[in-house]
C-alpha cells in the first residue's frame, strides 16, 4: 500500500466490530438506532406530512428484517431534522407510517422518547413488532450525550444495535452513550459502510482516484491530504477548487474563496508535492455574472475568473480530463459536485463526471448528500457500487478520524464484559 497511514490515524475494520452474529437478539427487545432523517412532503399546514424520499428507510430494512426474522421486538430510535423542543412538524409519525408500509409489520408510534408510558409500550411488544420512538432530538440530552437519557434509552431494551452510520461521528446519547450500557452490535448497513469505505483505504484496486468537489473546503482539506498519501490521483472541482487556484496565484473573481481556505489549500498542495501525487485542478471554467440560469455566462480558456464574475462549473476540457482519469481507474471515490448542478446551465461538469463513474468498470463509491442528489437527479444512482449514507461520518472515517458511534461497538474487553453482565441480568429479570 502506498503511503502508509501515520500513527495518529484512527483505524477500524470489520473484525473489530461486534455484529448481529455476536449478540443474542432472538425474542429480545432490541433498541435499534437508525438514521431515518428523511425529507418530508407537506401539502398544506393542516395535512399529514408524508416521507418525500424513503431511501434512508430502505437502507435500514435489511437490519429491521433480520431482527424481525429472529423474533426480536424492535424499539426504533432516530432523529429527524433539528427541532427546537417538541416541534410537531418534526414528529416521527410519517416515518413510522412508512416503516409500517415497507415492512408489513405492526408498527406503533410512542408518545415520547422515554418515560414510564414508553417503557410500558416497549415491554408489551410481541415478536416482530416495532415501536418507533418520537424524535430523539426532542430531548436536549441527546446531543449532549446525557448519561441519564442514555440510561433511560437502555431501560427500554435488552440489546442495542446501531445501524445509523450517518451519525456515527457524533457522540450522542442514542449513538454512543447507550452502547456502553447494553450488549451492542453494528447493524447490516453499518457493516456495509465500514467494509466499503475501509476497502478504499486498505485494499483498493489501482489506480485509486478521488474526485472531490462541493463547497465545504475546510471539511475536505484533510481528505485531500489523505488521498494525497494513499491515492494515485486527486481531481478537484466545485467551489473547493478556488482556494487551490488562488494558492497557485490564479484570479478567482467573485468565486467563494476564504483566506483561511487558501492557506489550507496551500498546505494540501505541499503534501501532494511531497508524496508526488497527481493532484489535478481545473484548467478551464464556466463562469457567470451571478448564480442564476438567466445570468450571462461563458467558458474561459484558463483557470482565471474575470473580476466580478464567479466560477459555477468546471469547463469542458477539465471535465474531459477528469472523465479520462476515471475511465482508467481501478477504484473511484467521489464526494462533492463539480459545480452548481442544481441550476441546469451549470450542471454539465457534474453530469460528465457522474456519467464517467457510472460507466466505469472500477469499484465506485460515492458519498455526500449533494453528490447523491446529483446522481439521483441524473438517474445514475443504481450504476454505482456503493452509495454511502454518511456525510460527515464518511469524511471522518476516510480521514482516519475517530467515530464515537463506531468505537463504542468495538470488540473490546469492556464491551464484552458489559454484554455478558447485562445479558445475564436480562435473563434473571426479563
Amino acid at each position: 500500500m502506498v503511503g502508509a497511514p501515520s500513527e495518529h490515524r484512527f483505524l477500524i475494520n470489520m473484525p473489530d466490530l461486534r455484529t448481529l452474529d455476536d449478540v443474542d437478539v432472538d425474542g429480545r427487545r432490541v433498541l435499534l438506532r437508525a438514521d431515518l432523517n428523511v425529507p418530508l412532503n407537506r401539502a398544506s399546514p393542516v395535512e399529514q406530512a408524508t416521507v418525500a424520499d424513503d431511501s434512508r428507510i430502505q437502507a435500514a430494512l435489511p437490519t429491521i428484517n433480520e431482527l424481525r426474522a429472529r423474533g426480536a421486538r424492535i424499539v426504533l430510535v432516530s432523529h429527524l431534522g433539528r427541532p427546537r423542543g417538541r416541534d410537531p412538524e418534526l414528529s416521527m409519525r410519517p416515518v413510522a407510517d412508512t416503516v409500517r408500509d415497507l415492512t408489513g409489520a405492526h408498527v406503533s408510534l410512542a408518545p415520547a422518547v422515554v418515560g414510564p408510558q414508553v417503557k410500558a409500550l416497549a415491554e408489551r411488544l410481541d415478536e416482530g413488532e416495532i415501536l418507533v420512538l418520537e424524535n430523539v432530538r426532542y430531548e436536549r440530552g441527546e446531543t449532549e450525550n446525557d448519561p441519564k437519557l442514555a440510561r433511560e434509552l437502555a431501560d427500554l431494551a435488552e440489546v442495542y444495535v446501531n445501524d445509523a452510520f450517518g451519525t456515527a461521528h457524533r457522540a450522542h446519547a442514542s449513538t454512543e452513550g447507550v452502547a456502553h450500557l447494553l450488549p451492542c452490535a453494528a447493524g447490516c448497513l453499518m457493516q456495509r459502510e465500514v467494509i466499503a469505505l475501509t476497502g478504499i483505504l486498505e485494499r483498493a484496486a489501482r489506480p485509486l482516484v478521488a474526485v472531490l468537489g462541493g463547497a465545504k473546503v475546510t471539511d475536505k482539506i484533510g481528505l485531500v491530504e489523505r488521498f494525497s498519501e494513499l491515492g494515485d490521483s486527486v481531481l478537484i472541482g466545485g467551489s473547493m477548487s478556488f482556494p487551490f487556484l488562488a494558492a497557485q496565484g490564479h484570479h478567482v473573481g467573485a468565486s467563494l474563496c476564504l483566506q483561511h481556505d487558501v492557506q489550507a489549500a496551500r498546505d494540501a498542495l505541499a503534501v501532494a508535492a511531497e508524496t508526488n501525487r497527481d493532484l489535478q485542478l481545473p484548467v478551464d471554467l464556466l463562469v457567470a455574472e451571478r448564480l442564476s440560469a438567466e445570468a450571462a455566462r461563458r467558458t474561459t480558456d484558463s483557470a482565471e475568473v474575470p473580476d466580478g464574475w464567479l466560477g459555477v462549473d468546471i469547463g469542458p476540457l477539465t471535465a474531459t480530463r477528469y472523465a479520462l482519469a476515471i475511465a482508467a481507474a481501478g477504484t473511484v471515490f467521489w464526494n462533492g459536485p463539480m459545480g452548481a448542478f442544481e441550476c441546469e446551465p451549470f450542471a454539465q461538469g457534474t453530469r460528465i463526471v457522474a456519467q464517467a463513474i457510472a460507466a466505469s468498470s472500477a469499484s465506485t463509491v460515492v458519498g455526500g448528500g449533494e453528490t447523491v442528489e446529483a446522481l439521483k437527479q441524473m438517474g445514475l444512482e443504481s450504476f454505482v457500487d456503493h452509495v454511502s449514507t454518511g456525510g460527515g461520518a464518511t469524511l471522518a472515517l476516510l480521514q482516519g478520524l475517530p467515530l464515537p458511534g463506531l468505537e463504542a461497538l468495538r470488540r473490546t474487553p469492556g464491551n464484552q464484559d458489559a454484554a455478558r453482565t447485562l445479558t445475564a441480568s436480562a435473563a434473571v429479570n426479563p
